[in-house]
Formats: C-alpha cells, structure tokens, sequence
C-alpha cells in the first residue's frame, strides 16, 4: 500500500521542499508540495491526503493554524518541521494534534524514516494511538515521547528515544547493531556502528533502573522486569 500513500507538505522554503519531495517520491509516495496554508487547505477539499507535514513558520497561516482546519473534520496524522524552540513547538503540536516534530536542521533521510514509521504505524497495523508504557518504573508515551519516573521528567534525544522504543517493542529479544542502525538510522548510513554504542551509553545514564543489558555477539536487549 506504501506507493498509494498520499502526502501533502507545506514549506515555504522552495528549494527545501523539493528536495523532501524528492526523497519520499524515491517510496513511491504521491508529495503535493504547497508554499502557504491557504492553498494547501482549499486543494485539500475532497483530495485528502494520508498525511500532512508542517512547517510552523509559513506566510500568512502559520503551521498552528493549519492543524486546527484539519482536525476540525479529520483525524489525518500531521508532523511538524521548524526551525523554532524545539520544546515549545513540540509541546504546542502535540497539544493541538500532531503526530511527531522534526526540527530543522535535519536530514532529509530522518524525516524519511518517520514518515515510513508513522504511516505503517497508522494505515498498516491500525495502531493510531499507541498505549502509555510502564517498564521497570518508568512511564513512556509514544506519542508525545516523553519520559517519566515518579513524576520527574527524563530527558532523551530524538535518537535515544528511537533507539529505546525500537528495543521495547522487541523487549526481551536481542538486537544486533545493524538492525538498530538501519531501523533509527536508516539503510543508507554509512557512518560507525559505535554511533549505537553511544546512544546505549546515554540512555543508560538518563535511565539506571532500566534493564537494558549487552548481550556479547549479538547486540542489546531490554529485560520487561
């Protein structure tokens, strides 16, 4: 179903948005590119798109704006891309509807990657809100990707949480570097394995009471309890 996918992106910085409509086109995703949110929404009447991406800061409408027109007649997932205050904008968006934030800069590869998550997520396993996880005394929510133990918020990066969710949805199973890599990271890195290593590292220090053990020869795994 991934080449029926249909993607509306609102970005007003032209030479941005066609580079990103080139590499999602690259999965056979339909990419209407839009510089404004007026133009976008009028086309979007009777054309519904799987998925819209947002760019906050947009002549005229901004991204804010946007995604309340949507969610008044839709559930359509929306991410939100911007080059603003990451927290603030992640916490706006997220309270207001959206699915995931990007902040700029970024690879165009990164928003690849979450865009393939989100629509298998949403459109192939029917999973559209994911159910609060609580593991070894920690809190996670999915959707908002924030991190909780006894009420104290935990810190983790885009990577160390993509890295830590990937490991609980196989919780209990081993996980080599390279399938970690090509799965946060993508299948076209090219950089050291180490870069797993590190994220390892951090999230062990962010979260000591988690049982995320090295299993030698064959990877990581996290232990339920």
């Amino acid at each position: 179903m991934s080449n029926e996918y249909s993607i509306y992106l609102v970005e007003d910085e032209q030479d941005l948005a066609q580079v990103l409509k080139a590499y999602m086109e690259k999965e056979g995703w339909s990419v209407s590119v839009f510089h404004n949110g007026e133009e976008a929404l009028k086309q979007s009447e009777g054309n519904t798109p799987h998925l819209w991406i947002l760019d906050i800061m947009l002549p005229g409408m901004d991204g804010y704006e946007i995604i309340k027109e949507i969610k008044k007649n839709s559930d359509i997932p929306v991410i939100f891309i911007s080059a603003r205050d990451q927290d603030l904008d992640r916490i706006v968006g997220l309270e207001l509807g959206s699915d995931d934030y990007l902040a700029k800069p970024f690879m165009p590869r990164e928003l690849v990657i979450r865009v393939k998550k989100l629509l298998t997520r949403i459109y192939e396993t029917g999973n559209r809100i994911p159910q609060i996880i609580e593991i070894t005394g920690y809190t996670i929510d999915p959707i908002s990707r924030k991190i909780t133990r006894e009420g104290e918020m935990i810190n983790l990066t885009g990577k160390e949480i993509d890295v830590l969710l990937y490991l609980i949805e196989n919780k209990g199973k081993s996980r080599k570097r390279e399938e970690i890599l090509e799965y946060v990271w993508g299948d076209d890195y090219f950089g050291s394995e180490r870069a797993v290593d590190d994220v390892i590292r951090r999230v062990r220090k962010k979260m000591p009471r988690l049982n995320l053990e090295t299993v030698y020869g064959a990877g990581y795994r996290i232990i339920p309890s």
